[in-house]
């Protein structure tokens, strides 16, 4: 395994993290814990959680697999959403609890969608809590996460007030990611990428993505991790394992990591800019939708026509054999744009439910 520090903090965590958030089966928290031991023990010590992943199992697996291992051999992260000063100590205090931990390694300022997310995070009082419970010893680093477009991103990182952050990195949305993540390196932060099998598009589609791979990759799934590890930015590729097999992959690429050229990267932006324009990343900042319509699981299957041929059909394969859903589910869109403001890919988000739901 290969470590990097973590910004500034001196802090050594491995390349590859375990994310918690595909457990197969989380009511089984004996077989679930198993996947993270393993992954210990195979050199991973940053593992990456936050309350409701799993139906709410998540932080709970965690902690039964933190009580088998000594407490210096891993780091912890996990996240709170609320604004709310006092409602964000008592997520953290549920956390504690349930992770079985007297200490957060790094507790994440959670999904910030807009500057106007953030000033309300301070406002409302969960940041200074946040603060607070650092100078308790509750907390050791204080971070965030989000998927905010560079300028906006930029001038939180400005402030001065986070030691890291974690953010959507991948193969395929890179080309908008790139600079924020550089400018966080820049900054002396530390960088945990999220996503980076672009929500299972880059192996589901591997013909159509193969010319990510060097010829020296196996997959393009080892490509899409080499990928990422390149930017000397990045301290660690955070992946949600459910299995021993994906484990292993992963830990394989490190072992035999070298990066890939700066002339090959070139190549791939390229492409990805010319062959897939207005993918869909699936960050989710386009929610709340005020229909309550799950626009990230129908924009998901709106990537469907962009990589499939362009046939529109495939939007309704998607849909019913990934999420259970029928075109049907995009009726009810009034057209008032939020989450086309919201999008920080500006995609035609209005349009495509529309083309969506005529295929009813």
């Amino acid at each position: 395994m290969i470590y990097r520090t973590y910004g500034n903090t001196g802090v050594e965590l491995s390349a590859i993290g375990f994310g918690g958030m595909r457990f197969p089966k989380p009511n089984d928290i004996e077989k679930s814990a198993e996947l993270l031991l393993y992954a210990h023990e195979k050199g991973i010590n940053y593992f990456d959680t936050a309350p409701y992943y799993c139906g709410d199992k998540s932080e709970e697996i965690f902690g039964h697999a933190f009580k088998q291992l000594p407490r210096e051999s891993f780091r912890v992260s996990t996240k709170c959403m609320v604004a709310d000063g006092k409602e964000f100590r008592r997520s953290l205090e549920r956390s504690l609890q349930k992770l079985g931990v007297d200490k957060i390694d790094f507790m994440n300022i959670w999904g910030l969608k807009s500057v106007e997310a953030w000033r309300a995070r301070k406002k409302e009082g969960a940041f200074l809590e946040l603060v607070k419970a650092r100078d308790e010893g509750l907390v050791d680093r204080v971070v965030f996460s989000t998927h905010l477009g560079h300028e906006e991103a930029e001038s939180i990182f400005e402030e001065d007030v986070f030691e890291g952050v974690t953010l959507g990195y991948n193969a395929i949305n890179f080309p908008f990611r790139e600079q924020t993540v550089r400018s966080a390196g820049r900054h002396g932060l530390g960088v945990v990428t999220m996503n980076p099998l672009a929500g299972g598009l880059i192996p589901q589609h591997a013909k159509r993505f193969d010319f990510i791979r060097s010829a020296d990759d196996p997959d393009v799934v080892s490509a899409a991790l080499r990928f990422i590890l390149s930017n000397p930015a990045v301290t660690c590729a955070l992946i949600g394992f459910s299995s021993k097999v994906e484990i292993d992959q992963a830990v394989t690429v490190v072992e035999h990591f070298a990066p890939l050229s700066a002339m090959h990267c070139e190549e791939m932006k390229a492409q990805i800019t010319d062959k897939f324009e207005g993918l869909c990343t699936g960050c989710g900042y386009c929610l709340p939708c005020p229909q309550n319509l799950q626009i990230p699981r129908l924009m998901d299957a709106y990537n469907m026509k962009i990589l499939q041929n362009s046939n529109p059909q495939n939007i309704v394969g998607r849909l019913k054999f990934q999420w259970g859903l029928t075109p049907v589910a995009a009726a009810g869109c009034t057209a008032c744009g939020k989450c086309e403001k919201a999008c920080t890919q500006h995609l035609p988000i209005v349009e495509r439910l529309e083309e969506i739901q005529a295929l009813q």
